[in-house]
């Protein structure tokens, strides 16, 4: 007997993926145009999909592995966020980043296995420290409200045996060059990473094992002792299937109700000229997260491969459980990162944004993964909780080893977790969570 499923919406993602768009043309994959066979079939070409395909070549011998990318590699959510691959506690529904003492000792095992994995694809992709770099990271205030989070940081993470070091006033001056910030938080596990290249460059290594398809959007599948995935133009016949789309797993008919569509917005700068790089001072590469959850995230990028130096800003969260933002949110988020810029940088007076972004995120209101066998041999990898990177990587690891191995010492660990929590219903959910983040933005200050 067989299962028909037919794909409600289509990924949309408004504005360009600013760090692909600031690259070299990409190499091209073919879009699926024929009706063929594989033994595994991944769907989703961000860092959960590319985390899958690499476990499972690792995992499955000579069986075969595809690809289906519904755009272009780095042009979806993988080349939209900040870039920051974060080992610590990093809650985006709690006021502090923090959770439980036992909880947070097993998401940094977790997360810094998931960096490890990706580390290892950095070297034996080859990958540059441009591309892939183990910086750390600094959490920064700009006020005393966002000081007293940090203090609350740091009580918390000596409660964990965590290193860091504090950051005074002239120490981030010298590092970021501009006068804004007055004290910062140091903690060395975290990397920062061109999101874009990565998984370009991730891709072309797996290319000789994997076959990856562009443009090849799924939009129906037909559950049966063997699948079939229909695309635009062809369809794939496959006996498993891992499906790494993130928010996009209700699109397929799962998990419906339980799921967060909050959407974060991103500016980034022209390149700047030598005049202005000379004047802004401090070093090439950095990258702040903000002390408060709601303020706004900088990153500084120096060149890569004819990219420019260049500044992103990203701040203002809104939830669109359509999945769709509209020009007033594009509109009402660029106004927010125009003076937070200015905020920051006031010797670059002058330097125009050139791309504007957003970029869709998928929470549960427990901060639960979406994760699991959801129809016999089809496995969700989903619902990274704002950390797509990490948890993303992580996540495909995970559905890898369980559809493979069926346990795992790490896949254990993992998998001690709830469900994804059902939500409030509409217009309640979207009204008030609007309504909350719209508060806390104005409650963050000159944080934002």
């Amino acid at each position: 007997m067989t299962k028909n499923i037919n794909v409600k919406l289509l990924p949309k993602d408004p504005g360009p993926a600013a760090w692909n768009r600031i690259l070299p043309p990409a190499t091209e994959y073919p879009q699926l145009n024929d009706d063929i066979s594989a033994d595994w079939v991944v769907v989703g070409g961000g860092f959960t999909g590319l985390a899958a395909a690499r476990r499972l070549s690792q995992l499955v011998g000579d069986e075969s592995i595809a690809l289906l990318e519904a755009s272009c590699l780095a042009d979806g959510p993988a080349g939209r966020n900040s870039g920051f691959m974060i080992d610590l506690p990093h809650d985006l529904n709690s006021e502090t980043y923090a959770g439980a003492h036992e909880h947070d000792l097993q998401q940094i095992r977790l997360n810094r296995a998931a960096i490890d994995f990706a580390r290892d694809m950095a070297q034996e992709y080859g990958m540059g420290p441009k591309v892939f770099d183990p910086c750390g990271k600094v959490t920064a205030a700009g006020s005393t409200r966002g000081e007293g989070h940090i203090d609350s940081y740091r009580k918390h993470l000596e409660a964990l045996g965590e290193e860091y070091r504090l950051m005074n006033a002239t120490d981030m001056k010298d590092w970021t060059g501009i006068d804004f910030y007055s004290q910062g938080l140091f903690t060395p596990g975290a990397v920062m990473i061109q999101p874009a290249a990565f998984i370009r460059q991730a891709a072309q290594g797996l290319s000789p094992r994997v076959s990856f398809y562009e443009k090849s959007p799924v939009t129906g599948i037909d559950i049966g002792e063997v699948h079939r995935l229909t695309t635009p133009k062809g369809s794939i016949r496959a006996k498993n299937v891992i499906l790494a789309v993130n928010g996009h797993i209700q699109s397929f008919g799962f998990f419906p109700r339980q799921l967060l569509h909050v959407f974060t917005y991103a500016s980034m700068t022209r390149a700047l000229t030598q005049k202005e790089v000379k004047r802004l001072g401090g070093v090439n590469d950095w990258g702040i997260l903000p002390a408060d959850p709601m303020g706004t995230t900088v990153r500084r990028s120096s060149d890569l491969m004819g990219s420019g130096n260049r500044v992103v800003v990203r701040n203002h969260a809104t939830l669109n459980q359509n999945m769709e933002v509209s020009e007033k949110n594009i509109r009402a988020a660029a106004k927010l990162q125009d003076r937070s810029f200015a905020n920051r940088f006031p010797m670059l007076e002058g330097v125009e944004m050139e791309h504007r972004w957003g970029g869709r995120l998928c929470l549960s209101w427990n901060s639960m993964p979406a994760f699991g066998e959801v129809e016999q041999r089809v496995w969700s990898a989903a619902c990274q909780n704002g950390l797509g990177t990490v948890k993303g990587t992580l996540s495909g690891m995970m559905a890898a080893e369980q559809a493979v191995l069926g346990t795992s010492d790490m896949l254990t660990e993992y998998l001690d977790h709830q469900a994804p929590s059902k939500l409030p219903p509409e217009p309640f959910l979207s009204l008030g969570a609007n309504i909350s983040m719209k508060w806390k933005e104005w409650q963050a200050g000159i944080e934002l």
